[in-house]
């Protein structure tokens, strides 16, 4: 078959299936979900990937990998396809596959985000994921940067260097935020992180010093983990904590009595992207907190606060600097089974919800919302009014959606850590495609469960997974919604932490490379580890990360395009057809660009124009920085494009096909 008749039925599915509910009124229900993701998928991996992979890419089984080459039993070291696998799915699936959608949905409804899902995984998502692999494994196992080097230009390579590093720095503070304020406030989750680092240490010594078989590390270290995730909220009925939380309440309390329950110091968040705001209450007010204070609306930093930051850094410094097989490869292959389970189970619940759940199973958000500005009009955001933020679904739908369709952060995780594991290029296209096919399951279970409980933000995951869980396990009784999103809250923070141990591990790679000539210190990984954790504990404790988190979306889909540019560039150096990724890249970098200036917007009416911020220096200087940096974004990104222009005319004019080196 052609490939072009292939990409053409793969855009049509989902196309036709979404516009065919729409017309004829039918309620979405979580067995849609499931069949459409399914089907996509498995067509999207026999149809179109494998093709790729034979006919362009042609990976060898006989050539020898990075990862055989240079093993130095740290960055270095094969790793069967099956541990790969896992080590990817769970290196790329953080908070993003859930955050994305459940703000989407909030925006736009479930019909434009379950599209862009399925149509941007298809076409996209995977394509990126799998080529920045086999990018670095056919250049020696080189990060992006330094390929950008020889294939581009010199000041590209300083460019990316810097915007890398400083992503990085964003996402890190952003994720640590996220989860010390859910460490601090979710007694039922520490115990189960504890196991996961404890388990992790174990799989790592069972695996490869003792040489035991997978299947048995594998069923020792999981079931153990999930064991102790189960334990967090055992015997807790409504105000009454069980064993465990009571504990950690405990230790919470003791910590905060060291300063007599006074908080370190005070943070304004005008984003609300804080966990720790609450959400407004039926009276239209947000209550009192022993961390937020309606009077002054201010957030408060208490000492127990600052301790779960520095747990969470310690996990992460293990991640970072041992071994990769003795610590962050076996923990994120534990994550991987803990959130395999948590979509199996929750798939099953959602194929069973429309039999013996029905109102579980049926959607409660709109297909698509009204103009946020103008509540009688579907627009999907275009109105534009002025003084009012504008949120257009295009270009912000796909920023806002990053992981799951596509995502920078996995072109970084698959060049940087995954091509150095790689112990055939055969496995590359189901470690790298298949590992963001599976994460695509991520990004659809967050949008059904936000879909199905009607609420916003990473309560509404854990909720919608509890609902669901609950089907499976107690008929949609309701008996195990409270368990079952205890579970979902736990299951969040595996998601997220198995990725932030990574973030920092890439950090001190990039510092390293970038600084380490003029400062010779930063080549110390211990220094420029705590360097980059000591950046990042900055940004949490001063609560500017939440100024930066509203780059996220922009700068992590600036980063997909970045590295299929990268990938489209080295693809027609050495004679291959680059368009599988050379016309994703173009609609990102364009979308994205696009989105950078819509947030600068954004940013300017809603904290520097804003009445409730006039006045408050504090607030309108992170305003200020974020258009700042937002200005800087949109130059490097230019300057980028243009360099890699030139490149991309330079190698039209080069010799015929296979001439270039890899």
């Amino acid at each position: 078959m052609d490939i072009r008749l292939v990409v053409l039925l793969l855009l049509l599915i989902p196309l036709v299936v979404g516009i065919g509910i729409v017309a004829s009124g039918i309620a979405m229900n979580t067995l849609l979900v499931v069949l459409l993701g399914g089907v996509m998928i498995y067509l999207t991996y026999t149809m179109y990937s494998r093709r790729i992979d034979r006919e362009i890419i042609q990976s060898d089984p006989k050539k020898a990998t990075p990862a055989k080459l240079y093993m130095d039993g740290v960055d270095f070291m094969p790793a069967t396809k099956n541990v790969l696998f896992g080590y990817q799915f769970k290196s790329i699936a953080a908070a993003g596959p859930i955050t994305g959608p459940i703000v989407a949905a909030t925006f736009w409804g479930w019909l434009p985000s379950i599209l862009w899902l399925v149509i941007g995984v298809t076409f996209i998502g995977w394509a990126a994921d799998y080529s920045a692999i086999m990018l670095s494994v056919r250049n020696d196992g080189n990060s992006l940067s330094a390929i950008t080097y020889r294939l581009i230009a010199h000041r590209t390579r300083t460019i990316l260097f810097v915007f890398i590093f400083f992503y990085l720095l964003l996402v890190a503070g952003a994720f640590m935020g996220v989860m010390t304020a859910l460490m601090s406030a979710r007694t039922d989750v520490p115990l189960g992180l504890l196991t996961l680092a404890i388990m992790g240490l174990l799989a790592g010594q069972m695996l490869y010093r003792w040489k035991m078989d997978l299947i048995v590390v594998t069923v020792i270290t999981v079931a153990i983990t999930i064991a102790a995730m189960a334990l967090g909220p055992f015997g807790t009925q409504g105000t009454t904590l069980g064993p465990v939380q009571s504990a950690v309440a405990g230790l919470n309390t003791s910590i905060d009595n060291l300063t007599g329950k006074q908080p370190l110091f005070v943070v304004v968040d005008p984003t609300r992207a804080d966990p720790r705001t609450p959400a407004v209450g039926a009276d239209g007010k947000r209550p009192a907190t022993a961390a937020y204070d309606p009077a002054s609306d201010t957030i408060k930093t208490l000492p127990n606060y600052l301790f779960w930051a520095v747990f969470l850094l310690a996990f992460s410094y293990l991640g970072t600097n041992l071994p990769i097989w003795r610590f962050a490869q076996p923990v994120n292959y534990i994550g991987f089974w803990i959130m395999l389970f948590t979509i199996g189970f929750s798939a099953i619940g959602g194929l069973l919800a429309p039999v013996i759940a029905p109102k579980v199973a049926t959607f409660t958000v709109a297909a698509v919302k009204p103009n946020i500005n103008l509540p009688n009009v579907f627009d999907l955001g275009f109105t534009f009014v002025a003084g009012k933020q504008w949120q257009p679904v295009w270009p912000m739908l796909f920023v806002t959606i990053a992981c799951g369709a596509i995502s920078g952060w996995h072109s970084l995780i698959g060049s940087v850590n995954t091509s150095r594991q790689l112990e055939y290029e055969t496995d590359a296209l189901p470690v790298g495609g298949g590992g963001m096919l599976s994460e695509n399951t991520l990004g659809l279970l967050a949008l059904t469960a936000v879909s199905i409980t009607g609420l916003a933000g990473v309560g509404a995951f854990a909720t919608g997974v509890g609902r669901l869980l609950d089907v499976v396990f107690a008929g949609g009784s309701g008996a195990f919604v409270t368990y079952g999103t205890a579970l979902g809250f736990g299951a969040f923070m595996v998601i997220v932490l198995t990725v932030v141990q990574l973030l920092f591990r890439v950090m001190r790679v990039t510092l390293t490379e970038w600084l380490g000539d003029s400062l010779p210190v930063l080549k110390n990984p211990h220094v420029s580890t705590i360097v980059s954790m000591l950046l990042a504990l900055f940004l949490l404790l001063t609560g500017t990360w939440v100024y930066l988190w509203q780059l996220f979306g922009a700068s992590n889909q600036l980063m997909a395009a970045l590295g299929l540019l990268i990938v489209s560039i080295w693809l027609r150096s050495t004679g291959r057809n680059p368009l599988y990724a050379a016309i994703p890249m173009l609609f990102m970098y364009i979308t994205t660009m696009a989105a950078i200036l819509v947030n600068a917007y954004n940013q300017y009416v809603n904290i520097l124009t804003a009445p409730a911020f006039a006045g408050q220096a504090i607030v309108q200087a992170g305003g200020w920085a974020m258009m700042i940096i937002s200005a800087l974004l949109f130059v490097c990104a230019a300057i980028i494009a243009w360099d890699a222009w030139k490149a991309w005319q330079r190698y039209g004019k080069a010799q015929p096909a296979g001439a270039q080196a890899e």
